[in-house]
C-alpha cells in the first residue's frame, strides 16, 4: 500500500510499504480522510521531534524513522482481530492515536496522556493516517455513528480543544479570550461556545478573523494591530477582565496579552506546542495570582467530542478548507499550510486518491 513517511527533516516521501498485519486485540481500518496537523508541520520543518530519529527506536513502538505520518484520521473497519467482539466490520470510526504502554490504565478518569514515553500513532510509529490502511489496538477505536467521514477527521483536534477547556474549569456564563484563530484556536472557541461562554478571539489574519465570525465560534474578534486587546476585553467586562484565556499561537506577545487580559485569580491554559522557550511576565502572573496551566493531548475526551459533532452542536464541516490526494501532500498540503496558512484552517487528505 502507499503511505506518506517521514524520513528526515523536509524529507517526506510517498512510499510503497507492506499492508499492516492484523493481530489479536486489534482492528484493521481503511483510512478515509486524514488531517494535516500543526505538529506534522513542525516535524517537517524542524524535526524529528516526536518522530524517533533513525537508529533510535521508540521504547514502546520499537520504531524509528522512516515512520508513516498522520494522526488525525477517520475510516471504516474492515477486519476484527481475535478477541474484539464489541465492534463490527463496516463501522465508521476515528482513532485516539496514542502509543502508550499496554499496562497503563486508560479507563475513565485516568490521566494516561501523562504516562511515561507517551507518543502518537502517526509520529512515533504503529502506522498512520496518511496511508491506505492501519491496524490499531481496540482501546483506541471510537465508533462515530452517522458523522460524515471527512468531518470525523477533525474529531482528534477537537478533542485537543475539549481537553484544554476541561483543564481550564471554564463554565457557562464566563468570559474567555482565545489567542490565535488557527485550527486549534478556532476549535477551542467552538467548545467554549458550546459550553455557554462569551468568547473573544485575538487574531491578525483577515481570513481567520472571518472564519471565527462566520462559524459563530467568536462573539467578537479583536485585532491587536487596531487596539490593545487586553484593554478592549476589560472595557467589555466592566474592568474585570476575562475569566479564562487560551494560548493557541506559540507567540510570546499573545501570552503577554493573555496575562494582561485575564482577571486576577483567573486561569490561562497553554494549548500550543512551543518550538522555543518564551519569556513569561512572572511578576504580573504572581501579583494577579493567575493560574497558568499546561495541556497535552486528551484523556477520555473523545466520547464527548463525538457527541458534540454528532448532535450538531459543533459543525466541523465549516473548518475544512481543502481536500487533496496523497500525491498532493507536499505541494497542496504542507506548502499551502506553511506559505499560505492564512487561507486555510484544515486540509484533509484522501490517502487513496
Amino acid at each position: 500500500m502507499r503511505a506518506a513517511r517521514f524520513h528526515a527533516r523536509k524529507d517526506i516521501r510517498i512510499d510503497d510499504i507492506p499492508e499492516p498485519e492484523l493481530l489479536p486485540g486489534t482492528v484493521t481500518i481503511d483510512v478515509a480522510w486524514c488531517g494535516i496537523c500543526g505538529t506534522d508541520l513542525h516535524e517537517y520543518l524542524e524535526g524529528p521531534i516526536f518522530v524517533p530519529p533513525a537508529g533510535h527506536p521508540h521504547p514502546i513502538s520499537g520504531e524509528s524513522a522512516p515512520v508513516t505520518m498522520g494522526h488525525e484520521f477517520s475510516g471504516t473497519i474492515t477486519e476484527l482481530g481475535d478477541g474484539v467482539s464489541d465492534l463490527e466490520v463496516g463501522q465508521n470510526v476515528v482513532v485516539e492515536p496514542y502509543i502508550i504502554a499496554d499496562d497503563v490504565d486508560t479507563g475513565p478518569g485516568q490521566s494516561y496522556q501523562l504516562s511515561e514515553n507517551m507518543n502518537f500513532i502517526g509520529l512515533g510509529g504503529r502506522g498512520g493516517g496518511l496511508s491506505e490502511k492501519i491496524v490499531v489496538q481496540r482501546r483506541w477505536v471510537h465508533p462515530i455513528g452517522d458523522i460524515p467521514l471527512d468531518q470525523a477527521a477533525l474529531i482528534e483536534p477537537l478533542s485537543v480543544a475539549h481537553h484544554a477547556v476541561v483543564r481550564s474549569d471554564a463554565g457557562a456564563g464566563q468570559i474567555a479570550v482565545v489567542g490565535g484563530a488557527g485550527p486549534i484556536g478556532l476549535l477551542t472557541a467552538a467548545v467554549l461556545k458550546a459550553k455557554g461562554l462569551t468568547v473573544y478571539v485575538s487574531e491578525l489574519s483577515e481570513a481567520r478573523k472571518e472564519m471565527a465570525l462566520s462559524t459563530g465560534v467568536a462573539d467578537e474578534v479583536l485585532d491587536p494591530r487596531e487596539s490593545d486587546v487586553a484593554e478592549a476585553v476589560r472595557e467589555r467586562t466592566d474592568g474585570r477582565g476575562a475569566d479564562v484565556g487560551f494560548e493557541c499561537s506559540s507567540v510570546p506577545a499573545v501570552l503577554d496579552m493573555l496575562i494582561d487580559a485575564t482577571r486576577p485569580g483567573g486561569v490561562i491554559v497553554n494549548v500550543s506546542i512551543w518550538g522555543h522557550k518564551p519569556e513569561v511576565d512572572m511578576p504580573k502572573l504572581v501579583l494577579k495570582e493567575i493560574d497558568l496551566r499546561g495541556t497535552i493531548g486528551y484523556s477520555g475526551d473523545h466520547p464527548e467530542t463525538i457527541r458534540l459533532a454528532a448532535d450538531g452542536t459543533i459543525d466541523l464541516s465549516a473548518f475544512i478548507t481543502a481536500r487533496i490526494g496523497l500525491d498532493e501532500l507536499i505541494s497542496g498540503g504542507f506548502d499551502e499550510l506553511i506559505n499560505n496558512n492564512e487561507q486555510h484552517v484544515k486540509i484533509i487528505v484522501d490517502p487513496r486518491a
